[in-house]
């Protein structure tokens, strides 16, 4: 059964693996982002979100490894935690990567509009294609926001289920110590009632050499008395 420290640091590894994945997700959703500049702010303000809360847990990460007693388990956390923050540092690259390709594209995009002027069918068409692919974006970018919602879901059943777990391992673990301290207790019993057992059997002996003696003195002393010259 696992302890309650280990259950801690499974669930936070978790939790930095979800919120991993859904900056993965957003800086994906920049880099595909049609525009305006509106839906580049509010996506860039979902990612500094996540790396807020992707930080938090790995700072918790860091610390449950310095709470560690055997130095295996402490360099094992310390190593994932490193591996996390890495990772993390590579997601900030690519997010800072996928903003400068998104803005440069969305400002290509207003110099043609404006260049270009006045509209003609063709290019009602085009634009009525890019609004099109704008709400098909938009779905998908849904979409998998439910996705997201949906594991953040299954993820706090998972903490939950591990949570009761660890409720039963530490009453587990609080009964077998209830049931060592009876063992004790029942062990220094019976070498009692054997110690009290060898004393009344030496007490018996004791008791029974001393009326021996006594009976040979009184019959010593009887035949002395009674034959004198024997």
């Amino acid at each position: 059964m696992a302890s309650s420290a280990d259950v801690h640091v499974r669930i936070c590894g978790q939790e930095i693996i979800k919120y991993d994945l859904e900056i993965k997700a957003l800086i994906q959703d920049i880099r595909e982002c049609p525009g305006p500049q509106s839906a580049l702010v509010e996506l860039n303000s979902q990612v500094k979100e996540k790396f807020n809360q992707l930080r938090l847990r790995i700072q918790d990460l860091e610390q449950m490894s310095r709470e560690q007693d055997r130095e295996t388990d402490r360099h094992t956390i310390q190593t994932e935690a490193e591996s996390h923050r890495k990772q993390m540092l590579s997601n900030q690259t690519a997010w800072r990567k996928a903003n400068l390709a998104c803005k440069l594209a969305i400002d290509n995009k207003e110099k043609d509009e404006l260049l270009c002027g006045g509209e003609n069918p063709s290019t009602r068409q085009r634009s009525a294609t890019k609004e099109s692919l704008v709400q098909t974006s938009s779905n998908i970018t849904e979409s998998l926001m439910s996705v997201s919602r949906m594991m953040s879901q299954q993820v706090q059943q998972s903490e939950d289920a591990i949570s009761s777990l660890a409720t039963s391992s530490r009453t587990v673990q609080e009964t077998n110590e209830e049931f060592k301290a009876m063992t004790g207790t029942i062990h220094l019993g019976r070498k009692l009632i054997l110690k009290y057992n060898r004393r009344e059997l030496t007490d018996k002996l004791l008791i029974f050499l001393a009326l021996a003696l006594f009976l040979a003195t009184v019959l010593y002393i009887l035949k002395k008395r009674l034959f004198p010259f024997i």
